[in-house]
Formats: C-alpha cells, structure tokens, sequence
C-alpha cells in the first residue's frame, strides 16, 4: 500500500465503464482520488480550473476514445496546449479493436499507451507502480 494520495482522472462516457473502474480502484490498496468526467471538453475545462486555482493535478489519466463534444484524440491534442508542467502519464483506455487506434496512440508523445477495456485490477496496480510521484 501506497500513502501518497494518487489523483486519477478517468475521461469516459459510460456509466457502467466509470463504476468499474471505481470499484477496481477501490480495491486496489492505494490511496487514490478519483474524478471522472463524461468527455474531453469536461476534462479540459477541469484541468484547466485545477492549473488555474492550483489544486491537485491528475498523476494519472485515463481516456476514451469515442465520446460525445471532444472525443479522445481531440482532448490529447486540447492536452499539450493547456501548458502542463507536471509529469502526468496519459493512457487511452478503449474498448477500440482498430489497429490505427493503437497505432495512433504512439503518434503522441505525452500518451504513454493504449489499454483495452476492460481495465483490470492488475493493469491498474502496474500503472500506479509505475506512477513517479514525488
């Protein structure tokens, strides 16, 4: 177990995906705070209200491709103009079995990978360990 508190940021449109994932991070052992928004616009708005006010940044991000307003691909873009400058790791978490998304997912320097849904608890467990939280 882990004490410093992780921020999760789950992008994803679906309901059912989002309490998965919730119910897999609670089961986890690691002590994380976990805030979904239902598509990238949301969470451009949230990341930006976080750099804005100073409060906790995501270490983690976790996103959809397919979503209503700003899917996947156009919140990573919307992404590297917010002016980040904490190391967070991005993934895109899709159900996608398109080869071009997987392959375009490494056309992106700040995505660090593709994850097929569903995300289990042990791919979870390996990101945070993975996580260079200071």
């Amino acid at each position: 177990m882990q004490d410093k508190k992780i921020n999760l940021l789950v992008i994803d449109d679906d309901d059912i995906n989002i309490f998965i994932i919730k119910k897999i991070v609670d089961k986890t052992g690691f002590n994380i705070e976990m805030t979904s928004k239902s598509n990238g616009q949301q969470a451009v708005d949230f990341l930006q209200t976080a750099i804005t006010n100073q409060t906790a940044f995501p270490d983690l991000i976790l996103i959809d491709i397919n979503m209503p307003v700003m899917n996947g691909w156009e919140f990573v873009e919307a992404y590297t103009t917010l002016g980040v400058t904490k190391d967070v790791d991005l993934y895109i978490l899709s159900s996608s079995v398109y080869e071009n998304d997987i392959e375009k997912t490494k056309s992106y320097s700040n995505v660090k990978g593709f994850i097929s849904k569903p995300l289990s608890m042990e791919r979870l467990i390996e990101l945070l360990k993975d996580l260079k939280i200071a």
